[in-house]
């Protein structure tokens, strides 16, 4: 939880700047989605080479709610094999992107074999599922023995959890929902208990160190830098000022 046994290229990586640029890109998620995602995804692609055990060029990679497809390019500037898998086909097709290597399916039921995957990785998608350690389980087991699990989620504690609801969730999940339609005239794309989900890091460690066949390599805060790791080990604190954990396995 701390930068002890991090990655050296990722903890240098991990700096004030990088947290500030991150979380300034989210003032774009929803009138500017290409830019918004397109930081993310670069990120993230920065983020799964650092913590993955050997280079991504050639690496079979598997996005977990790939949702439009703006994670491609990333990885495939990188070398990578990308695989992307999304339940929703209007979510598939909201970026207008071509879908050369998505395939519809759940989560919760990944159409894929056991260990056919070097990396699987999903990114904001925990808080938007009903049973997200069932997701969790699915893509470790289609992940192959030494690949790399990584989960990352936006905690519902945190300054972010609301979404597009902003801080009104901390007054309830339904009532926010309901002072955004009546402000907007339409609900919240991310609707409190249909899409979105009060997740918390504790709920994630409790999963990450009790599952069978993984080793924990990491649990930090995705958008700070690494010299505020520490707040991931202190119950509470970690799931407000947190904002995203990411926790990161090794398959037996």
């Amino acid at each position: 939880m701390r930068r002890r046994g991090a990655p050296p290229d990722f903890a240098r990586y991990a700096t004030l700047s990088r947290a500030a640029r991150l979380l300034g890109d989210f003032r774009f998620e929803q009138s500017d989605p290409a830019r918004f995602y397109g930081a993310i995804a670069a990120d993230t692609a920065r983020m799964v080479a650092d913590w993955y055990a050997g280079p991504l060029a050639g690496a079979v990679i598997l996005d977990v709610g790939g949702g439009p497809g703006y994670f491609a390019d990333a990885f495939a500037r990188r070398g990578a094999h990308y695989i992307s898998v999304e339940p929703d086909a209007g979510e598939m097709h909201a970026g207008g992107l071509e879908h050369r290597a998505t395939v519809r399916g759940s989560g919760q039921q990944l159409p894929f074999a056991d260990d056919a995957m070097d990396v699987t990785f999903s990114s904001n998608v925990v808080e938007h599922t009903a049973q997200p350690w069932q997701m969790s389980d699915e893509m470790l087991r289609v992940t192959r023995p030494g690949g790399v699990v990584i989960v990352s989620y936006t905690l519902w504690w945190g300054p972010f959890g609301g979404h597009e609801m902003g801080l009104t969730h901390y007054f309830g999940g339904h009532r926010a929902a309901r002072w955004y339609t009546r402000r907007h005239g339409h609900p919240p794309k991310n609707l409190f208990g249909t899409s979105l989900f009060p997740v918390t890091a504790t709920q994630g460690l409790r999963w990450a160190h009790a599952v069978s066949g993984a080793d924990v390599v990491a649990a930090f805060p995705r958008y700070l830098p690494w010299w505020m790791w520490w707040v991931m080990a202190v119950p509470g604190l970690r799931e407000v000022l947190g904002t995203n954990l990411v926790l990161v396995l090794r398959k037996h």
